[in-house]
């Protein structure tokens, strides 16, 4: 089984969630708001998740 590679930009409420799909090769980007974030990933295939944040993420 291919799993997807996902990349997740973590922001304050809104979390930008894209990959490659790979049956079409379409580039996707969908917003998913951060409450939704575990749910999305928990209905979804198997995949890899990258998350990147800027320096200001932790405070």
């Amino acid at each position: 089984m291919t799993r997807t590679i996902v990349g997740v930009d973590i922001a304050k409420n809104v979390v930008q969630v894209h990959w490659v799909d790979p049956e079409t090769g379409e580039i996707v980007n969908r917003p998913v708001k951060r409450a939704a974030l575990l749910e999305y990933f928990a209905n979804g295939r198997p995949c890899l998740i990258g998350m990147e944040s800027c320096s200001g993420s932790q405070h």
